[in-house]
Formats: structure tokens, C-alpha cells, sequence
């Protein structure tokens, strides 16, 4: 029998990175954990570390690592502590690694994801910013080292598994009119619009179908994850912006649906269940099991469907105009974003405050071309420094 495949988890102790632990621990003569890497959460890295004993542990600081390290030998483990971006690439990149779940969430997964791209690792990509900042880059180390990349997201995996194989034909070629991205609407969507503006950081994170981080959360809320899904649908799927139509669907049932020139259209149904996406892009091209329950459409019996208000979710519209900008503006788009959502969740801005913030960014700064990573960091700071400007400037 085959050794079982080595995994690095990074983001072990987010929701994606739990979920994917869960799967691998299913299947221990298919999967071993080789790395798994944490930032704040690091009495449960510990915890993770004890239960699946890796190669390797990753944290941001010196002094969390020497208190880890202490703290793993006591437990009798061997696991080595590494330390901050060199330490993830490390465990990205190495050799003995097969596949790396890429689940760091923000711009701060960017470089080492990249590195386990260039590495030519199976990529399990749940850090959508990774294609948002840098889509043109990321794809052309993807090209170059024959890297396998699959995407994460519940979408884009729906995407992934409804697209003939030799998808990257080109989707006219294929015969695929156009791709249909699902959104549940997240907890505003019947809200009444004046309310909005007294909405509250714990009421933004009550996600009525799916459990995620607080950032990711707000984002849902806004509707700002489905527009940075649009861009990254856009890079996996070789799609126009045009190309790729939101739709609002409560139940969460239909993860995303593909449009063909016949007048076909196949979606993939599943429980809202982020195992049942990482099962599938972990066994790619076979399948095994998740641990999600069958799906019981008699108890589901109605499905759903409406079209977003721009209106009151004007950040699906910012990022829409993003994509169609290209080059510069996603990763400004990005960056603003992250820094509007944390002065949101740290009671500093409104709700409503978090579309103003990204609008002015993107209006102040011109847009450029990406030649390289330096370039997507220069971009990425000058947004994070408007950003800033603007919390300065109302006192924030």
C-alpha cells in the first residue's frame, strides 16, 4: 500500500482548516498531517498538534514558538516550531508535502501559497485574496510549474465539479455561456435599508446558514465575499467579468450553477458543509466520504432565487467594477476592504461606513499594471494607508 498523502493545513485552527482536519482524520490510511500552522488561536494549535502530531507547527512570533516548542515537548512530541511567512513557506514548499490546504485568511496567505505553487504542490485554495491581489501572477506560477490547483470555496468548487474537464479550453470553446454564482444573502438581506446603519459587529458575524471567522463573516454580510469570488472565479475559470452573473439563494443549497450554450445548466447540491468541497478537492479525481449528512430535499422542498440589490449591496458593485478594471484595482479593492471590516468589527466605523471607505480608495488611486509580487505589496500598503487616512480624518 502507498504511504498516505502529506498535508499541510494552513490556517489549522480557522473553520476551513478544522473541516479539512476532520476529513483527513477520516481517512488515516489516505492522509497524514504534515504541517499545520495558527496566529491567535494557538491553545487550540496545541491542542491540534497533540491530536494529529506534525512534522511541523508554524506561529507568527519567537516567543509564542519557544512557549509552543515547550510546551509540545512536555506533551512528548517531536514537532519542530517554526516561525512566521519563512516558516509557512517552508512548510508549503517542502519536498515530503503533497498537497497544502491554503486557508490563511487575507493577504497574509499570499506569499506562501505561492511558494507551494511554485513548489508544483496540489493546491486545496480556500485563500480567495491569493487570486484577487496578484490573479495574473498566481496563474502564470501555476502555468509554469504544473501545479494541480482547487478551489476551496463552496462556489467554485460547485463551479469546478459542474465544468467539463478540459475547462481551461477556453469556456466558449467548452460551451459554457456563462457561470452563476450563488449567495445566500447573508443575515441582511430582507433587513430594512434605514436599519442598516445600526448594525451592530455581532449581528454582521450571525450568519444564518454557514459558521465562519468574524472577518469572513462581515464580508458575507456585505455581499464583499461574493464580489471577491466573482474575481476569483474570473482567474480560475478563464471568464469574463460579464461572464459570471450572482445570485441570491437563501437556502444555501445550490452552491453554483454553469449555463451552457444548449440551454443546459448543471449545479451541485450539498448541506452547507464546507467538508463536503475540501473531501472532494482532497480525493480529486475520486471521491470519498466527508462525514456531511445526505442531503433531504423533502425537508428542504422549496429552493430560491433573487437578484442582489446593489443598493444594499454596494460592495458587490465596487467589486464588480474592480474586476472589470483589472490589474491594480481588485487588490486595492482587497486591502481597503480588510481594513474597513477590522475597524468595523473594533466598533470604529458603521456597517454601512465599510463601502464608503473601499469607494474612496478606489476613486483616490489610479489603476496600474502588476508586474510582479513587489508591485501587488506596493498596491496593497498605498490602500491599507488611504484606508487609514480616511478612519484619521473622521476621527476613527
Amino acid at each position: 500500500m502507498s504511504r498516505p498523502q502529506q498535508i499541510t493545513v494552513l490556517g489549522a485552527t480557522g473553520s476551513i482548516g478544522l473541516s479539512t482536519l476532520d476529513v483527513i482524520g477520516r481517512h488515516p490510511e489516505r492522509y497524514q498531517v504534515f504541517a499545520l500552522s495558527g496566529f491567535t488561536r494557538l491553545s487550540e494549535l496545541l491542542a491540534l498538534c497533540i491530536r494529529h502530531t506534525p512534522r511541523f507547527a508554524v506561529v507568527p512570533e519567537a516567543g509564542v514558538a519557544r512557549a509552543l516548542q515547550d510546551d509540545l515537548r512536555a506533551a512528548g512530541l517531536q514537532t519542530r516550531v517554526l516561525v512566521g511567512e519563512e516558516g509557512l513557506c517552508q512548510v508549503a514548499s517542502d519536498p515530503e508535502v503533497d498537497a497544502v490546504m491554503a486557508a490563511i485568511v487575507g493577504a497574509a496567505g499570499l506569499r506562501p501559497t505561492l511558494a507551494a505553487v511554485e513548489a508544483g504542490k496540489k493546491i486545496l485554495l480556500a485563500n480567495k485574496e491569493a487570486l484577487v491581489m496578484s490573479g495574473a501572477l498566481f496563474m502564470q506560477a501555476v502555468r509554469k510549474s504544473g501545479s494541480v490547483l482547487l478551489p476551496i470555496d463552496s462556489e467554485h468548487n460547485a463551479i469546478f465539479q459542474c465544468m467539463p474537464q478540459d475547462f481551461s479550453r477556453g469556456l466558449g470553446a467548452v460551451g459554457v455561456r456563462r457561470i452563476l454564482l450563488t449567495a445566500s444573502g447573508g443575515p441582511f438581506r430582507q433587513t430594512p435599508l434605514e436599519e442598516l446603519v445600526h448594525v451592530s459587529p455581532e449581528q454582521a458575524c450571525a450568519h444564518p446558514n454557514w459558521s465562519m471567522g468574524r472577518k469572513i463573516s462581515v464580508d458575507s454580510a456585505s455581499m464583499m465575499n461574493k464580489g471577491l469570488e466573482l474575481i476569483e472565479a474570473c482567474w480560475l475559470f478563464d471568464a469574463r467579468p460579464s461572464q459570471v452573473e450572482v445570485v441570491i439563494h437563501p437556502q444555501s443549497v445550490i452552491h453554483s450553477l454553469v449555463d451552457y450554450v444548449d440551454g443546459s445548466v448543471l449545479a451541485q447540491l450539498g448541506n452547507p458543509d464546507m467538508r463536503t468541497p475540501i473531501a472532494n478537492a482532497l480525493a480529486w479525481p475520486e471521491r470519498i466520504d466527508s462525514g456531511v449528512a445526505p442531503l433531504d430535499l423533502f425537508a428542504i422542498a422549496r429552493l430560491d432565487f433573487q437578484a442582489p440589490d446593489e443598493q444594499r449591496f454596494p460592495c458587490l458593485r465596487l467589486a464588480r467594477q474592480a474586476a472589470e478594471a483589472g490589474n491594480s484595482a481588485p487588490a486595492m479593492l482587497n486591502a481597503a476592504n480588510e481594513v474597513a471590516v477590522a475597524a468595523f468589527l473594533d466598533g470604529r466605523v458603521r456597517y454601512l461606513e465599510i463601502a464608503s471607505i473601499i469607494e474612496e480608495v478606489l476613486n483616490l488611486e489610479a489603476v496600474v499594471s502588476l508586474d510582479d509580487l513587489d508591485a501587488v505589496f506596493t498596491v496593497d500598503a498605498r490602500a491599507r494607508q488611504l484606508a487609514g487616512q480616511w478612519l484619521s480624518r473622521h476621527g476613527r
